[in-house]
């Protein structure tokens, strides 16, 4: 009987530093920093078996996205412009915001939920998440879907 294969997100400092290694190695063939398994491996600090042995069980969390929608939950402070400051943030980086839902603000702050179409990003997810975070204003932002 086969097994069946389950997969998890988990945060990458609780991962064994190999699986980030793979990960950047990658990322870095992708985008053409390094040209050859071997000149990515070479650069990240590990071995190509290393690289081969876990290379189709590494991804990135924005590589598993079904066709690239991430939906982002915010937690704002109910001050003038923090939302547009947050929606000029997804502008900047390439984001398509499909669809923004927020609720009407309590205790000072309101929940928003963004959904996004990230696959003309500029930049990383977490970038895009730092900037977000970044605004003033905002208190949390969190995936909640993607």
């Amino acid at each position: 009987m086969a097994r069946e294969i389950k997969y998890y997100i988990v945060a990458a400092n609780a991962l064994p530093e190999i699986f980030v290694k793979v990960a950047e190695a990658k990322r870095m063939m992708q985008t053409g920093e390094a040209d050859t398994v071997g000149a990515a491996t070479k650069q990240v600090g590990i071995s190509r078996s290393a690289f081969y042995k876990y290379k189709d069980a590494v991804q990135p969390f924005n590589d598993m996205k079904a066709e690239h929608i991430i939906t982002f939950y915010c937690m704002l402070k109910d001050n003038t412009g923090v939302l547009s400051s947050v929606l000029s943030v997804f502008a900047t980086s390439g984001a398509n915001i499909l669809t923004i839902n927020q609720s009407i603000p309590t205790n000072g702050c309101a929940a928003v939920t963004i959904s996004a179409e990230t696959s003309g990003l500029a930049e990383t997810l977490e970038k895009l998440m730092a900037d977000v975070t970044a605004v003033d204003g905002v208190v949390r932002v969190e995936v909640l879907a993607g």
